[in-house]
């Protein structure tokens, strides 16, 4: 009978140990270039970053003093040692802004520039990878050659530390006219949300558009597809990218662009929280 206390007891210590703190809200990054981060960072983007917005770096980062699977105040760059600003900068930004005094914001990016959504399926992207270019695969391989799966190892560190409210995503430009683009989010969706002991209703999808045609997109075509992912996905908003500027190439949003756009996920995800923050408050 003590034994079994005892046994009781540890147990109930561990959990206690492992939970993560509900005032500590994590957010998954994913996706390619643009989520990556294209456009270089200004002395606007590292000034004045709060305390509360926190980055899990998912490589090691010598030349920045991080490393893999510890946080540190989120100073771009936020996705690997010299990527540039991303939507995530100013989503977080503007969460704490926004957010009580005592909630944190943390991200946990991992992405690829020019990869398709199959480089996230767990099931294929070891084929897909194989054909990649050898930049590409640079960029794969400090993943240990599996985004998908560092996303998920860090994703479960970050769980021990807070509580997993939300997805970002931001792929499309190399699936430009793929009609099973929303099936294929779907499955890496799902994958997550099995693989983190997740609830969809609990955890929703937001997905961005990429350069839109109004800033002459190249692949701006897209955004048709994108737009439809909520037929597919109910827990997925779709974040418009509608007069963000865009780089030369029409494919890359500039510092701005991202400013831009990481400032209305922000606003959908503080739309959806509404109701959560108030209910925690009774």
């Amino acid at each position: 009978m003590m034994k079994r206390l005892l046994f009781f007891a540890l147990l109930l210590v561990s959990l206690t140990v492992t939970a993560g703190d509900k005032n500590f809200h994590i957010y998954l990054c994913f996706g390619q270039s643009n989520m990556e981060g294209n456009a270089k960072f200004e002395p606007q983007d590292t000034c004045g970053i709060s305390d509360r917005f926190q980055v899990m770096s998912t490589i090691d980062c010598p030349d920045l003093g991080r490393v893999k699977g510890q946080w540190y105040r989120a100073v771009p760059p936020l996705c690997r040692c010299y990527t540039g600003l991303t939507p995530a900068d100013y989503f977080g930004r503007t969460l704490v802004q926004s957010l009580p005094d005592d909630i944190k914001v943390g991200i946990v990016h991992v992405a690829v520039g020019g990869c398709r959504i199959e480089l996230y399926d767990k099931d294929q992207y070891q084929a897909y990878a194989d054909t990649v270019p050898d930049w590409m695969k640079n960029m794969i391989r400090e993943y240990d050659g599996n985004p998908y799966g560092r996303l998920v190892e860090m994703a479960r560190l970050a769980q021990k530390d807070g509580v997993i409210k939300g997805i970002l995503l931001h792929q499309g430009e190399s699936n430009t006219g793929d009609p099973e683009w929303p099936a294929k989010v779907k499955k890496v969706y799902e994958s997550l949300l099995a693989d983190l002991g997740l609830n969809a209703e609990d955890v929703p999808l937001l997905a961005g558009e990429v350069v839109p045609a109004d800033q002459k997109g190249a692949c701006a075509s897209m955004n048709t597809i994108i737009d439809t992912l909520p037929l597919t996905i109910p827990t997925a908003h779709v974040i418009p990218s509608r007069g963000c500027p865009a780089a030369q190439d029409n494919l890359h949003f500039t510092a701005q662009g991202y400013r831009m756009l990481g400032t209305r996920y922000a606003r959908k995800m503080l739309e959806l929280l509404g109701d959560t923050l108030e209910t925690d408050k009774k």
